[in-house]
Order: C-alpha cells, then sequence, then structure tokens
C-alpha cells in the first residue's frame, strides 16, 4: 500500500489526506517528526519537510505542491479532479490553495502551530521551550480578516471555489481544522465560514481527522462535534 509521511495536526499533511478520502484511495499513514532530521527520511526530502508520499511502486513525491498534483492525476484523473474542470475553475482552485497554504498559513498557521505545538517537541537547544505568546496573539488576531473572507466566498459560492468542492475548501478546512483542535477558531464571528465549515466536517474523508490526538494536550469537545 502506498504510505503517506505525515505530522497529526500539520496542516498540508492534513489536505493531503482529506485528499486521499474525497478520491476513496488509502495510504498508510506513518507519523514523522521533521525536526529530529530522520537520515531516512532525509534520503526521500532533502528539505526536511512534510508531507511525503511513497506511492506502492516505489515514486516518491515530496512537499505539499508535488504530493497534491500526484495524488490529483493518480488517484483522480480528468474526469474527477478535485482542482476543478475547466481552465478558469483550476486556475481559481489554485489562487485559493495558494491563499491558505501562503497567506494563511504565514499569518495564522505557522506562528500559532509553531509555537504551540512546534515548540514544545523541540529540545532546549533547537528553540524548544514555552511558546513565544506575541506570536500566538499575532496569530490569532490575523485569523479574522480571513475567517471574514471565507464567510464572503462561502455566501456567494456552493463552496469556496465555485459549484463543486475542490482542494481549496480542502486546504481551507486542513488549516483550520488544525487550529480548531486548539480552540483557536473564532467560529461565532463568521456564521457563513461556520456553515461551510459543518459542511466538509461532516464528509467522511473527514473523519479520520476527528480521531487524531496529541497525547497531553486534548482537543476541546467540540473538535469532534458536527453540531458545535
Amino acid at each position: 500500500m502506498a504510505r503517506l509521511f505525515h505530522l497529526p495536526l500539520d496542516p498540508f499533511c492534513r489536505r493531503v489526506r482529506l485528499a486521499l478520502g474525497e478520491y476513496g484511495a488509502q495510504a498508510d499513514l506513518i507519523e514523522e517528526r521533521p525536526w529530529e532530521q530522520r537520515e531516512g527520511f532525509l534520503a526521500m526530502n532533502r528539505s526536511g519537510l512534510l508531507p511525503v508520499f511513497v506511492d506502492d511502486d516505489k515514486t516518491v513525491a515530496a512537499g505539499i505542491e508535488a504530493v497534491s498534483e500526484y495524488v490529483d492525476e493518480t488517484r483522480g484523473g480528468p474526469d474527477n479532479s478535485l482542482l476543478g474542470k475547466s481552465p478558469a475553475e483550476r486556475a481559481e482552485t489554485r489562487r485559493l490553495i495558494a491563499w491558505f497554504d501562503v497567506k494563511f498559513h504565514h499569518e495564522v498557521s505557522a506562528p500559532v502551530l509553531g509555537e504551540k505545538i512546534v515548540r514544545r517537541h523541540l529540545p532546549k537547544e533547537a528553540g524548544g521551550g514555552a511558546p513565544n505568546m506575541n506570536r500566538v496573539r499575532s496569530g490569532l488576531a490575523h485569523i479574522r480578516a480571513h475567517m471574514e473572507y471565507i464567510g464572503e466566498l462561502a455566501e456567494s459560492r456552493n463552496w469556496l471555489g465555485g459549484d463543486d468542492i475542490t482542494l481549496a475548501d480542502l486546504a481551507a478546512a486542513a488549516h483550520l481544522s488544525s487550529l480548531d483542535y486548539l480552540g483557536d477558531v473564532p467560529w461565532r464571528e463568521s456564521p457563513a465560514a461556520k456553515s461551510w465549515y459543518q459542511r466538509i466536517k461532516s464528509r467522511p474523508a473527514f473523519r479520520p481527522l476527528l480521531v487524531d490526538k496529541i497525547r497531553g494536550m486534548p482537543p476541546p469537545r467540540t473538535y469532534t462535534d458536527l453540531d458545535f
């Protein structure tokens, strides 16, 4: 079976897991802590970054862009692509993916998850220790503008990218779900964004994410509640 090297709350890994679920495909999940710089992992991806997907035939796709495109081409195909059906749809999907994987990640996911999750696992000499709450507060301040934008998209379209669910929805949901595990998403401030998230959270592909657990850091009750 194919293998996905991942970290449970990493939003990029979560997007791949969601995509595999939407395609009805499976992969063995192998938890990898990239900060350990394991030699075997670096042999597959010299950047040391997740996710890494190893297919049945030993083909290795490394990094979110390569993995996402590879999974779409090998598990989806032209008639079942999560990128969209037309060039215009695919362009909009890729625009929104970049919004979440670059802008949202830089402003929100990286500071919040980096401080609250990653830093607690790092050795002291590598920057481990107590979270920098100034970075956390900055990230949580930025999330409000993004929630407003998601709400605007959700109110004007059936899904964020258009009529059908796409990788844009999965990218947004992956980032938000990681933050939701920490109880850091202000759902009350955007009912439209919340309604959209409830729809995607109810999909079968989302269920495996809801059983993820970080030792010593349980999620809030509403994390698994579909009617939160």
